[in-house]
């Protein structure tokens, strides 16, 4: 692995050390105000399950609290998940918000449990992208909304095929222009999932 990677890998795909701590100040920056729109984009109601799919340092999952349930952080990195913890502690006491080591293939969660997954500038660093579409498909319920987002630079090619010939239905995609400065244009897919 050469230097690039390196900080690369350590910084935001899988964030450890200082390298992560890091990645996970600058998400917090940079991410935040798309994650606060995938959430409104949702329309979270009451008592709904949302999963975020590698939350870094909590932006997205302390949005989502304030209109679900319970809301399910899963993240690769335990850099991250301590920054999450942190930035979200009183919503992790009073179980608003769990925590749990894992990936978008193997989130650890129950079949048909949550009614919305979401995912803000990760879906490109995800080691096996069908092996996630396939599990989000699996946690969500029948009717369950799938949001993605991620830099329009990064996003995988016919990434909104991917989705849909993973069993999704009403896939749309858009671009969008997050006001912070410097984050650069988003490519967002937002999908349901069958009624089956």
């Amino acid at each position: 692995m050469g230097v690039v990677d390196e900080v690369l890998t350590k910084g935001f795909g899988r964030p450890e050390g200082a390298w992560g701590r890091f990645g996970g100040w600058l998400m917090a920056r940079m991410n935040g105000a798309t994650e606060k729109y995938l959430v409104q984009m949702a329309g979270l109601q009451g008592k709904e399950q949302v999963v975020v799919l590698g939350p870094g340092p909590g932006v997205g999952l302390r949005a989502a609290a304030q209109y679900a349930g319970v809301v399910v952080g899963v993240d690769p990195s335990q850099e991250m998940l301590l920054a999450a913890k942190r930035r979200c502690r009183e919503l992790v006491e009073c179980g608003k918000v769990e925590l749990i080591h894992g990936e978008a293939a193997d989130t650890h969660r129950p079949e048909r449990s949550a009614s919305v997954v979401m995912s803000v500038n990760n879906v490109h660093l995800w080691p096996d992208r069908a092996a996630g579409f396939a599990e989000i498909h699996r946690i969500l319920k029948p009717g369950g909304r799938l949001l993605i987002s991620v830099h329009a630079k990064w996003a995988p090619d016919g990434l909104a095929e991917e989705v849909a010939a993973a069993g999704f239905g009403d896939v749309v995609s858009k671009q969008w222009r997050p006001p912070a400065r410097g984050a650069g244009t988003a490519l967002i897919v937002k999908a349901h999932r069958s009624e089956q």
